[in-house]
């Protein structure tokens, strides 16, 4: 064996040695402090915990030169000193039991202890009734020297020069000052806006003037105009949500969340919990889809919240920084949190401001269009972090890219070109109907059995699901985390507007007929077209057709008082509900809902009455493929002038390029093409968003081809691999 070659496999495995402590504690260090701006909320937050009304705060190049903290808290006694910086030493707990029903901000010991391990740490302190305070620099968990006597003002000052200096790659990457300070910034902001009895500053190093100076008030609102300004301020609505009487489960939260007229390029969520400021990505994440479902132009909001919970229900100690907590029952938390803030959105949403300016034509961008004489710019994706290919997904069912449209040539339709995403979805947008149903007992029970009959895996998929595009004459394509799914249209509308018409029951707007329609001829035009029908004679039919319209007319008050279906005295069809906003049913089907609601409605059982009239409304409302054929590929044969025979259209199928424009009926073509097409918007833009809104689907839509997952991206992708 030569000498170059390396050792063999069947070597002796290499020892396990026992690191040294500076290294673990540097190891340690570079987790708690991963940055200049977790250095600063550190501090800040043992400034608060000292009781503190004024914390100031001073940044020399981003943190990495200097970070000065200031408080006027009770200081830190001098025989404490020795052993300030050493890790895992606290005035919070002393017991492990005490983190269970912790409160401060801070207990872990690790913060100021990191810190000197990579920077050089001065404190200065003084506490009450002392003469003179005491300055001391740390390194690398102890003393440099012993405390010197000096002049001090109450509290500490704590200054943190030359961070990261020992960490060479650590400080490279933080070289552009710009990196961290607005992250500081931030934090200071956010700390202001909570802790209103505090007057928290943050400058940079020589600055005559703060960015942060937030003073103490009394209100929440001015805090935050305060720091973020009037025209925040302008557009927050209070909102409160409790749930004190739950027998596992005592919680509160009050703050503020933005209206229909906020508009902004991202979200601000500020979030405490038991006073520590914390993320919780699920909660954002529920928050941003009720706005990007029921307001989409205010997508991006503002929003505060302060949720208080009994302390033994809050894990603190899952993050070495303190950024996230575990909370008991977490889901239940955020779900009535999230339907609190759609209610809310709900009632505020009747008035909206529009903001209006003159268009400069030479200012023009590719990135904004013009509404209606609004100026409504394209909101600028943030930099996402890069995943693996495996596990991409579409995340925003706003964002066209990625959906079937986008690569079919030649397909999209003047509708979709002219129509602005984010304003269409604004106006079709659905809204719950604040109003009481009524206290009929057969109509609750028929809504609870929707709700006691729901899926909660496909109600998962619904509500979180993104829309591809159109597969077919019936399905359409969605996608949930990295499976794809078939959804049947029909069967999905249907039951949505079932649901829709049990809950706006009694509360409906109604659709005015621009001319009266009289029922007999409706329901006569109904059975002449029902292929059940063909062997009754025309005599019969009118005889059948008479029965229906004074069937109708005898219960007319009942289905107008609960449906909105308007009956006059002369037998004609004047209003129709409006079981979705902004949506009108296909006409054409108009004669068999009529002739349905005849036949097929239970008037003498209540319960049976209002299932089988919402069920009507149902099937009436669904999306069904519109009644002219689908003009696409082959079906522009069916559009021909000259039909001799079925065999000649059979050649069409085989030789498409025969077809001749000549031969074609343009005007029944276009008819169509326009019908196909406005249902396939209608499908994207009305049915899906208030599906994720309204639908709760029922249990056989697992089992009956409604739902049906037809790939997952993993495991496509393993397949791929291996080609």
């Amino acid at each position: 064996m030569e000498a170059d070659d390396p050792a063999p496999r069947g070597g002796a495995p290499p020892r396990i040695r026992r690191l040294e402590e500076s290294v673990v504690n540097r190891i340690a260090a570079g987790e708690v402090i991963q940055r200049p701006s977790s250095a600063v909320k550190e501090l800040v937050e043992n400034s608060i915990d000292a009781g503190a009304s004024t914390v100031s705060v001073t940044v020399k190049d981003g943190g990495l030169k200097l970070i000065q903290v200031s408080d006027d808290g009770h200081g830190i006694r001098c025989e404490d000193l020795p052993i300030l910086c050493e890790r895992h030493t606290t005035s919070k707990l002393s017991a492990y039991e005490d983190l269970q029903t912790i409160k401060s901000m801070g207990f872990r010991g690790e913060a100021l202890a990191s810190m000197t391990y990579v920077g050089h740490v001065t404190v200065t302190t003084i506490t009450e009734g002392q003469l003179h305070g005491y300055r001391v620099s740390y390194r690398d968990g102890v003393m440099e020297n012993d405390p010197k006597p000096c002049a001090a003002v109450k509290g500490t000052q704590v200054m943190v020069e030359n961070l990261f200096y020992n960490m060479v790659a650590r400080r490279k990457t933080l070289q552009n000052s710009n990196d961290d300070y607005p992250k500081i910034v931030d934090f200071i902001s956010r700390f202001a806006v909570h802790h209103i009895n505090v007057n928290l500053s943050c400058r940079k190093h020589g600055a005559n003037r703060a960015d942060v100076h937030s003073g103490t008030t009394s209100s929440r609102l001015d805090a935050i105009r305060n720091v973020y300004g009037a025209s925040v301020v302008r557009d927050l609505m209070e909102i409160q949500v409790s749930d004190e009487n739950a027998v596992d489960e005592i919680f509160k939260m009050d703050g503020f969340i933005s209206n229909a007229n906020y508009v902004a390029k991202k979200t601000t969520m500020i979030l405490f919990i038991n006073d520590r400021l914390v993320d919780c990505t699920s909660l954002k994440r529920a928050t941003e889809f009720v706005y990007s479902a029921i307001l989409p132009q205010a997508s991006k909001p503002f929003i505060y919240m302060s949720i208080n919970l009994p302390p033994e229900h809050v894990d603190v100690n899952i993050h070495p920084t303190k950024k996230e907590v575990s909370l008991l029952n977490q889901e239940r938390i955020i779900e009535k949190i999230k339907d609190a803030i759609e209610e809310k959105l709900m009632n505020c949403n009747n008035t909206r401001i529009f903001q209006t300016q003159a268009l400069n034509s030479s200012l023009t961008q590719a990135n904004t269009r013009k509404d209606k004489g609004t100026e409504v710019s394209t909101p600028t994706g943030e930099k996402s972090q890069k995943i693996p290919v495996s596990q991409m997904v579409r995340t925003d069912p706003r964002d066209p890219s990625g959906r079937l449209h986008t690569y079919w040539q030649g397909q999209t339709s003047n509708l979709e070109k002219k129509s602005d995403l984010i304003a269409v979805r604004n106006i079709v947008r659905s809204r719950r109907n604040p109003k009481d149903a009524g206290d009929l007992s057969s109509r609750h029970e028929l809504v609870t059995e929707i709700d006691s009959n729901l899926h909660p895996g496909l109600f998962d998929i619904v509500k979180n699901c993104t829309y591809v595009g159109v597969a077919d004459e019936v399905f359409a394509l969605i996608q949930h985390n990295t499976l794809l799914y078939l959804v049947n249209v029909v069967n999905v509308s249907k039951e949505l507007m079932y649901q829709q018409a049990l809950c706006r029951f009694g509360n409906f707007n109604a659709i005015q007929l621009s001319e009266p329609a009289p029922l007999l001829e409706l329901l006569t035009m109904a059975l002449k077209d029902d292929e059940s029908m063909s062997d009754v004679n025309e005599k019969e039919k009118l005889e059948i057709a008479e029965v229906n319209t004074e069937i109708l007319k005898e219960n007319a008050e009942m289905i107008n008082e609960y449906f909105s279906i308007h009956i006059d005295q002369g037998g004609n069809l004047t209003r129709l509900p409006v079981v979705l906003d902004q949506y009108t049913p296909d006409m054409d089907r108009l004669p068999e809902f009529m002739l349905t609601l005849g036949n097929d409605i239970a008037w003498d059982v209540e319960k049976e009455c209002f299932r089988t009239a919402a069920a009507a409304i149902g099937n009436f409302y669904a999306l069904h493929p519109p009644i002219l054929p689908n003009p696409s590929g082959k079906g522009i044969r069916l559009y021909k002038k000259n039909k001799d025979s079925m065999e000649s259209a059979g050649q069409a199928d085989n030789d498409l390029t025969s077809t001749d424009e000549d031969d074609i009926d343009q005007e029944l073509l276009a008819e169509a093409e326009a019908a196909w097409a406005q249902r396939e918007w209608t499908i994207q833009h009305v049915l899906f968003p208030s599906m994720r809104l309204f639908l709760k689907p029922p249990k056989s839509m697992a089992t009956d081809g409604t739902f049906v997952q037809i790939a997952s991206l993993d495991k496509l992708y393993k397949i791929f691999e291996r080609c």
